[in-house]
C-alpha cells in the first residue's frame, strides 16, 4: 500500500507529508519475498535498470552499483544473467536493487531469505549502517530472533490484525523477568518437568524456560546443576519467540508475522 501497490480498503497512507504514492515511490526501496527479477539480464545491467525506473541515471549510480557488488563480492558474476545465478547471489541482487536509488524509507520482506551465515551477518551490518545514516527501515519477518538482533519497534501481526506493538524493549519487559536461558552439557530433557516452569523450549544444549509467577529461579538452577554442567545460567525478559508463542498460540502456525521498524526518526 505504501508502494501504490494495493489501495487501502479505508482510511488513508501518507508519507514524506503526501497521501499521493505516485510522488514519493522513487523515494521508497522495496524488497518483496518473492523474486522480482528478470532473469536472461545481466546483473550489472539489471541494477542500472532498476535505478533507472526510479529516476536515477544510469551514469550516475554506475559507480554505487559496482561498490555495491564488490561488497557483497558479486563483482565477478556482474555480465552473467540472473538465471544463472544460486538463490542466494540473487537475492543479494535483489537487496542492492532495492538500495541503489538511495532511499529514504526501506521496506524489506525476509531480506535474509536464501543466505548464507556470513552473508546474514553482513545485511544486519548493512541495516545498522542504513539506520545511523538517518532512514527508515521497515523489516517484515517469521524469524523473531532475527527481528530481536535488529529492530527498535515492532508490530506483531497474526492472521492480518495487529495483537501486539511497541518498543522491543518496552514489550519484552511487559512479560516480566521470569524467562530462564540455559546452556548446558548433558540431556536437559528433563527441565520441562521441573517444578515452577510453565513452558520450556529445549534445543540441543540451549533452554528457554518460562516460569509460572513466583516460582524461584534459584530452584531450576540447583536442579539444573545435580544433572547438567551448566556453562550459562541467566533470568531475563522473555525472548520475542516466546512472546509470539505466548500471543498467537497453536495459531502461529497460520500466518502470524513480525512487522517490525527499526526508525530512525
Amino acid at each position: 500500500m505504501i508502494n501504490g501497490i494495493f489501495l487501502p480498503d479505508s482510511g488513508t497512507i501518507e508519507l514524506f507529508g503526501t497521501s499521493d504514492a505516485a510522488t514519493t515511490r522513487d523515494r521508497v526501496g522495496y524488497l518483496p519475498e518473492e523474486r522480482g527479477l528478470y532473469r536472461k539480464m545481466r546483473v550489472l545491467e539489471q541494477l542500472l535498470f532498476l535505478a533507472a525506473i526510479k529516476g536515477r541515471r544510469p551514469a550516475d549510480v554506475r559507480p554505487s552499483a559496482e561498490r555495491w557488488l564488490k561488497r557483497f563480492e558479486l563483482w565477478d558474476k556482474r555480465a552473467g544473467k540472473l538465471e544463472e545465478l544460486s538463490k542466494g547471489n540473487q537475492q543479494k541482487v535483489q537487496l542492492i536493487g532495492a538500495l541503489l536509488h538511495d532511499p529514504a524509507v526501506v521496506i524489506l520482506d525476509e531480506p535474509t531469505s536464501g543466505l548464507d551465515p556470513v552473508n546474514v551477518v553482513l545485511v544486519r551490518t548493512i541495516l545498522k549502517e542504513l539506520k545511523a545514516e538517518g532512514r527508515t527501515i521497515l523489516l517484515s519477518t517469521h524469524m523473531m530472533a532475527e527481528a530481536e538482533k535488529l529492530v527498535d519497534e515492532i508490530v506483531l501481526i497474526h492472521q492480518g490484525k495487529a495483537v501486539l506493538a511497541g518498543e522491543l524493549d518496552d514489550v519484552r519487559a511487559s512479560f516480566g523477568k521470569n524467562t530462564v536461558h540455559l546452556t548446558f552439557d548433558g540431556d536437559g530433557q528433563f527441565l520441562a518437568g521441573l517444578a515452577g516452569v510453565a513452558q520450556a523450549r529445549i534445543e540441543t544444549n540451549v533452554a528457554e524456560l518460562h516460569l509460572h509467577a513466583g516460582a524461584d529461579p534459584q530452584g531450576v538452577l540447583a536442579a539444573a546443576v545435580a544433572r547438567l554442567r551448566v556453562t550459562r545460567f541467566e533470568v531475563a525478559s522473555p525472548s520475542l519467540e516466546e512472546i509470539f508463542i505466548d500471543r498467537v498460540g497453536a495459531g502461529a502456525e497460520s500466518g502470524g508475522r513480525v512487522a517490525a521498524g527499526e526508525a530512525a526518526s
